[in-house]
């Protein structure tokens, strides 16, 4: 008995050691706010990372990468557990174009959400630093709209940023488990603010 208390231990000890196992976020969320205009609740948000070289080697040699953000918009309840009000989902494509020699993000409202799905917009950048200019920065996106009624109650913003590794060709998929280069991810709360408390 004493002898496998002593195996589990041990395993336990290699397992915490290991790399991976400590595998630190790639991405920080530099600046998150939750605005109220009008019956609108706004986001805008400032999210700092850098692509490893693997991830920019994948990039170049053709491999689109998919960003995913989403957003949840929630009344505070001291009673029972927040209300989910609205939740949302962007999706964030960026891909290297060798013909043109530019880079291309494409933003489209992902399945899976609450708000307007079929808003595509397109961008063309000379530089990969522009392009990820653009990703990093999220401006006002209206994630969910509040009636007369609601004008009372407590509202905060749930944000999540991440690289959606399922979107990537299944040989990358399989090759980067356990790599920690390709887990860029980040998340954050805010109150929403109301005009007045501008």
């Amino acid at each position: 008995m004493l002898e496998r208390v002593r195996q589990c231990c041990l395993v336990m000890v290699i397992l915490l050691t290991m790399p991976w196992a400590h595998a630190q976020t790639a991405a920080a969320l530099d600046q998150l706010r939750a605005d109220r205009a009008g019956t609108e609740v706004l986001v805008s948000a400032t999210i700092a990372f850098e692509l490893p070289a693997v991830v920019e080697e994948a990039l170049l040699k053709g491999v689109p990468l998919f960003f995913m953000l989403e957003s949840d918009l929630l009344q505070e309840r001291w009673y029972w557990y927040d209300k989910r009000v609205t939740g949302v989902q962007r999706q964030l494509r960026l891909a290297y174009q060798p013909l043109t020699r530019r880079w291309r993000v494409n933003a489209t409202g992902a399945a899976g959400g609450d708000g307007p799905q079929g808003l595509a917009l397109s961008q063309n950048f000379d530089t990969l630093t522009e392009a990820m200019a653009t990703i990093k920065q999220v401006s006002r996106w209206r994630v969910g709209e509040l009636g007369e009624s609601e004008s009372s109650g407590k509202y905060r913003v749930e944000f999540r940023f991440r690289l959606d590794l399922g979107q990537l060709p299944r040989p990358f998929q399989i090759g980067t488990i356990g790599q920690s280069e390709w887990d860029i991810r980040t998340s954050g709360r805010a109150p929403v603010r109301s005009e007045a408390a501008k």
